[in-house]
């Protein structure tokens, strides 16, 4: 599983114009789901999120992480995220998992996260989304389930 993670004052994600997921303060997580991904993966991804210390303390330094701070995660499937670019000018996607595989990865993955005590709200798996976002920092990471450990 690939995720980019973004800390965010606010975030929130519209299907048809209606707004499917909120929050305020916490982290945008934008996720894909790759063949041969598992729901370990998830549970790894999951955690690493959870944990990562990308919040200011009372020193203002990245030292607090998403549990410590008691905010809240935004979580997107894109599997745009498994776009391979090498090759011509049209990504080739054959590295993403099928809909039919990835959708209860994906599922697996919010339900690791709000196990973890996150307050985690979604948006709409396999939709069009229009994702709106304030940038905190801006702070983004890139994640890799398959290169965590």
């Amino acid at each position: 599983m690939r995720a980019v993670v973004q800390r965010v004052k606010r975030a929130e994600v519209r299907v048809d114009g209606k707004v499917v997921g909120q929050i305020g303060a916490g982290l945008l997580v934008l996720v894909g789901i790759g063949k041969g991904d598992n729901e370990e993966s998830g549970e790894l991804l999951a955690e690493k999120i959870a944990n990562l210390r990308v919040f200011d303390d009372e020193q203002g330094r990245m030292n607090r992480s998403l549990l410590e701070t008691r905010g809240a995660a935004l979580c997107v499937s894109q599997f745009t995220l498994y776009g391979d670019c090498r090759k011509g000018r049209r990504p080739s996607f054959d590295l993403a998992a099928a809909p039919q595989e990835a959708r209860p990865l994906y599922e697996a993955f919010l339900a690791s996260l709000r196990g973890l005590g996150l307050a985690v709200q979604a948006g709409q798996f396999q939709a069009r989304m229009d994702v709106e976002l304030v940038n905190d920092g801006p702070v983004t990471l890139l994640l890799d389930s398959q290169k965590l450990f």
